[in-house]
């Protein structure tokens, strides 16, 4: 455990030091708060001790930008005054406890560990309860799954980089969720970032953070994704979405294992798995001259590819058992199970949203169904997307039509294009080759649910 200890009185910084050693307790002093923000960025403390009157920076204005920076280990404000607006001051800028001098240093100590347990068995119980959610979704029985959890359990323990790949909605996050869950990093964060989702000129700041000034608007010091994934694991989806400009310092990151802030000159040391996801083909890009190679092999050392739902329609009805059990529990419905046909119904559905589409067709089934047992009356498959260019109507009214017409192409690729870009407009309308405002005049007249 380290403490960082920010006092302007030395003999403070001394005393409390020697005496958390004896506790085998490490700690730092800081003088002022502007030393403090300094030594925050640099090391990982498991509390912060705050003076409540310190020069330049009082001890609310500190806990004030220790919670907006994101920090969440607890702090703990210290003061000669016993004024009780002081103390509910600082416990509404998000201290834990407040402190009068002079205190005993035995009840202080045993204070600081107790918060600290109770921090760290906080995240424990959120990680759990992400990694519950992760084995939850993460069922199945066809071969292919049985595959791919072999090799989790056998990939997890390492820190080798994994690369996973499949069509959107297969679950790619929930198998990086399955691979930390397994892994010696388990119990520390798993933070994801889509690449697709952030704009380019924003990305680079969000993946390493930035220093105070680094640009216009950078008003204080922001950690990365990099950095808040410390003793976790960091998962970059869609990183076949990765500007060219980018990917070389990725490259260099995962060779180097360090970062450096955007307007910082001094690079820091990374304690993170690193897993990738795409649902783009990359060897392709790569001959293309759009993804780089030398990162795709750094990425590549381990391979998983996911198989579409519609290639093991065995597991449809434990993925539907799953979705009903987890609906039940957030939406106050008491659906029970499916009849017979229902069930033949879904498995015989070509599912090219995959397991996204399931999930969208149950929630929805579940909402109108009137009894506890859904029937084929319930599915309602008319949003669904459907394989392009196949023809999914039956029934006298469409014998005879095999003609496929232009409107059936455009509204086709506009289709295939929002959900490769998982319903971002803007980029969906670059890769059509049409304005923002034409692609959203297209989806209200084709009547496409994004």
């Amino acid at each position: 455990m380290r403490v960082l200890i920010v006092d302007d009185e030395m003999n403070i910084r001394s005393t409390m030091g020697k005496f958390f050693a004896t506790e085998g307790i490490d700690s730092d002093g800081a003088e002022n708060g502007f030393s403090a923000q300094r030594m925050l960025g640099e090391t990982a403390y498991d509390a912060v001790l705050v003076d409540l009157k310190m020069p330049g920076m009082d001890g609310l204005e500190l806990i004030r930008w220790i919670r907006a920076e994101g920090y969440r280990m607890p702090v703990i404000m210290i003061s000669a005054h016993g004024d009780i607006a002081d103390a509910v001051n600082a416990l509404k800028e998000g201290a834990q406890d407040y402190i009068v001098k002079p205190f005993d240093p035995e009840e202080l100590c045993i204070k600081i560990k107790s918060l600290v347990e109770s921090s760290n068995l906080r995240s424990i119980v959120e990680n759990a309860k992400a990694t519950d959610e992760a084995h939850n979704s993460f069922v199945g029985e066809s071969p292919s799954m049985t595959h791919i959890k072999e090799v989790i359990r056998k990939i997890a323990p390492s820190s080798a980089t994994v690369l996973i790949t499949g069509e959107s909605g297969t679950g790619k996050e929930v198998v990086a969720r399955e691979i930390h869950s397994f892994s010696s990093v388990s119990e520390g964060p798993f933070v994801a970032i889509n690449i697709g989702g952030v704009p380019e000129n924003l990305l680079e700041s969000e993946l390493f953070g930035y220093e105070k000034g680094a640009f216009t608007g950078a008003v204080a010091r922001k950690n990365g994704m990099f950095e808040l994934a410390s003793g976790g694991t960091l998962f970059l989806d869609e990183i076949g979405d990765m500007p060219l400009s980018l990917q070389v310092k990725i490259l260099r990151v995962l060779q180097d294992r360090r970062i450096t802030r955007l307007g910082g000159t001094s690079p820091m040391p990374i304690n993170a798995r690193i897993i990738a996801a795409t649902n783009k083909n990359l060897e392709q890009m790569v001959q293309e001259g759009t993804f780089r190679e030398d990162l795709f092999y750094r990425l590549n050392v381990v391979r998983i590819e996911i198989p579409p739902l519609r290639e093991r329609s065995e597991d449809i009805p434990l993925l539907a058992a799953n979705i009903i059990s987890r609906y039940n529990r957030t939406m106050g419905t008491k659906i029970t199970g499916f009849t017979p046909e229902a069930l033949d119904m879904l498995k015989r559905h070509d599912f090219y949203g995959n397991v996204r589409e399931l999930e969208n067709i149950l929630e929805r089934t579940m909402i109108f169904a009137d009894g506890s047992i859904i029937r084929v009356e319930d599915l309602d498959l008319r949003g669904s997307v459907s394989r392009p260019g196949a023809a999914r109507k039956s029934g006298p009214e469409s014998e005879g039509e095999g003609a496929v017409t232009l409107k059936d192409i455009e509204k086709s690729a506009i289709i295939r294009s929002l959900q490769r870009w998982e319903g971002n407009r803007t980029h969906a309308a670059q890769e059509l080759g049409i304005s923002r405002r034409t692609l959203i005049s297209k989806i209200a007249e084709y009547n496409i649910q994004v």
